[in-house]
């Protein structure tokens, strides 16, 4: 401990909460960690478990405002909505679809490339030593077509990659079934991506992390925070149901549910949840080699601990209606037409909630006008993938290091 050494309150114990956490004790600062439900309780829990360094495409991409209509009356595509939240949800939809287009792709790209485009060995800094790298390992990762004119077709978002330095290659008919023979033949060429990443089992990787920063003297509450105490400009305490315990910073890191807490810090977010499915088949029959992403049903599917894990699905519902069904049966449909014959002992569903903010680039940094705040959330679909680089960020600027990246498209004041 040095004469700097801050006591820093967290709010939210997923993956970039937990990843501040162990940053912050390796710099010597106190943490109080604090969840609604536990570490790797929400979506971090849920997540498709692939660090998709890759995946700096948003779903924002030129063409979806004429896709989107007729994606939503057929009940095979992975979109879906709960129209009587429509009304809610309009006035961010409208800044959302007005990010369809090409500068806005390429400004999100060149944001999350420095975030998420070396995920693999981020987590591993992270992760080596606090017991949870059982749990990381390096993988491949596929992005799979029916044929090569299907690859050709989503053309813009390959040359983005490329413009960021991505490499891959096409792998076709024999080749394909050379490298993983699992696959129907009806998906006959896939985009292969080397020096990716799996965590085979994402809720047990983020508890492990937890206790491991419990282990190093972290304090860890279940509760909900209801507001920030600030004296003179400057954060002093959290307000956890009737007490307010002191601190010289805070980390807002509670993904959608970080909404209210940064109003309550001056700053309207426009924040919503993506409502994320997965599908879980335990002992399967047939298990892929690595994940893959099949591009005809925009869903990943990850070999795990024991199970295939199907992840994907993008629901606009809020935070409070209940699953739906049909998305989970388009995931077992989708998993059928994939690998046809595919067997397995028992099926566990899961829904839960992304936080995508209306440009689909988290908000990263410190609070204006409020000294010891900061915000570090909105990552949508690249949460678990993102967020050791985004804890290591926050850690940095709570110890008074600037980091080595230009902060400006992450500023939690640009919608202001």
């Amino acid at each position: 401990m040095t004469d700097s050494a801050k006591t820093v309150a967290i709010i939210g114990a997923g993956i970039v909460g937990v990843s501040t956490a162990i940053w912050l004790q390796r710099a010597g600062h106190t943490v109080i960690l604090i969840d609604r439900k536990g570490p790797g309780e929400g979506t971090s829990h849920g997540n498709g478990g692939v660090l998709a360094s890759c995946s700096i495409v948003p779903v924002t991409v030129p063409g979806l405002l004429r896709k989107a209509p007729r994606m939503l009356f057929d009940p095979n595509q992975p979109l879906f909505l709960k129209w009587g939240y429509l009304p809610t949800l309009a006035p961010w939809l409208v800044r959302y679809l007005g990010h369809a287009n090409a500068d806005a792709v390429h400004r999100r790209a060149a944001a999350l490339a420095p975030i998420i485009g070396d995920s693999l060995a981020e987590h591993q800094a992270l992760a080596t030593g606090t017991g949870a790298e059982k749990w990381l390992r390096p993988s491949d990762y596929l992005f799979l077509y029916t044929d090569r004119r299907h690859y050709e077709g989503d053309a813009f978002g390959w040359s983005v990659r490329a413009g960021h330095g991505f490499k891959w290659d096409i792998l076709e008919g024999d080749a394909l079934r050379a490298y993983d023979p699992a696959f129907s033949p009806a998906l006959g060429c896939a985009a292969r991506f080397k020096d990716h990443g799996l965590i085979s089992d994402p809720g047990r990787y983020v508890k492990d992390l937890a206790a491991h920063a419990e282990a190093g003297g972290a304090r860890l509450l279940i509760g909900e925070v209801t507001d920030i105490a600030r004296e003179g400009g400057r954060v002093t305490g959290v307000r956890v149901g009737g007490e307010t315990l002191p601190c010289d910073a805070v980390v807002l890191a509670a993904g959608v549910w970080s909404k209210p807490l940064a109003e309550r810090l001056g700053l309207r977010i426009p924040l919503e949840s993506e409502r994320g499915y997965h599908l879980e088949l335990w002992e399967p029959s047939v298990m892929p080699r690595s994940p893959v992403m099949v591009a005809s049903g925009k869903f990943v599917a990850a070999p795990m601990e024991g199970r295939l894990r199907l992840a994907g699905i993008v629901e606009f519902g809020g935070l409070d209606a209940p699953p739906s069904r049909a998305p989970f049966a388009l995931l077992e449909r989708s998993i059928r037409a994939a690998i046809p014959g595919i067997a397995w002992k028992k099926t566990v569903e899961w829904m839960g909630h992304r936080p995508s903010l209306s440009d689909s680039t988290p908000v990263i940094g410190p609070v204006p006008g409020v000294a010891g705040a900061f915000l570090g959330f909105g990552h949508d679909h690249v949460g678990l993938t993102g967020g050791p680089k985004t804890g290591r960020i926050l850690a940095q600027l709570i110890g008074g290091t600037a980091p080595n990246l230009d902060l400006a498209p992450y500023a939690p004041e640009r919608f202001q």
